[in-house]
């Protein structure tokens, strides 16, 4: 079982930025997948922002590119997303997904706003 506590996020202005942090119960050396989804307000599915398998490059969705970065941080178990450059259409609750032995976990969502 991985429980993922996710923190950070909040308001911001347009062209602002946030960071999130989604701390990990385990070892983050196990994980096979770690990424960041979001689900817009009026939408049910929640997409890729950013990913990366273990061992491998992050990608992105095209939308976030050049202003959205993942990054890892082992000796804090956390996978954090740096967001710049916000933009209205990036408002959405922010969730962590890891995948552990084929499984997927979810962290708890926050609610990320950009607006004036």
């Amino acid at each position: 079982q991985v429980q993922l506590v996710e923190s950070g996020g909040g308001l911001v202005q347009p062209g602002g930025s946030l960071r999130l942090s989604c701390t990990v119960s385990i070892n983050m050396f196990s994980l096979e997948y770690m990424g960041w989804y979001r689900r817009t307000p009026g939408k049910s599915a929640r997409v890729l922002v950013a990913g990366i398998f273990s061992g491998g490059q992050p990608n992105y969705a095209d939308s976030v590119k050049g202003r959205f970065t993942i990054s890892t941080d082992a000796s804090e178990n956390t996978i954090k997303l740096r967001m710049s450059h916000l933009k209205p259409k990036d408002t959405a609750v922010y969730y962590c997904n890891v995948l552990y032995h084929r499984r997927n976990y979810w962290g708890q969502g926050s609610k990320d706003t950009a607006s004036s």
